[in-house]
């Protein structure tokens, strides 16, 4: 019974990672994780405001990094909670 619960909790963590995203293999690159297309457009937005003059390129830039920093610790928290998930 408890193999069948860490089998059942493995697939939740494995469900809950690849819905983050996902990575391709690049010949000379190596691999290259591709956001989810919401993340693609708020990044595409940014730079067409920019390029628009909208807003300035530091501030692009500033927002940009912002949203990256936020979904970087967001992925740590839900590898975190599969890592406790795996060990309960």
């Amino acid at each position: 019974m408890a193999e069948k619960s860490l089998t059942g909790h493995r697939n939740a963590v494995d469900r809950v990672l690849a819905a983050q995203g996902f990575a391709v293999d690049l010949p000379v690159i190596g691999r290259v994780r591709i956001p989810r297309p919401e993340q693609l457009a708020y990044y595409g937005a940014l730079g067409a405001l920019a390029a628009a003059e909208i807003i300035e390129w530091p501030v692009a830039l500033v927002l940009a990094a912002g949203h990256w920093l936020i979904q970087d610790q967001h992925n740590r928290v839900a590898q975190e909670i599969g890592e406790a998930l795996e060990e309960a």
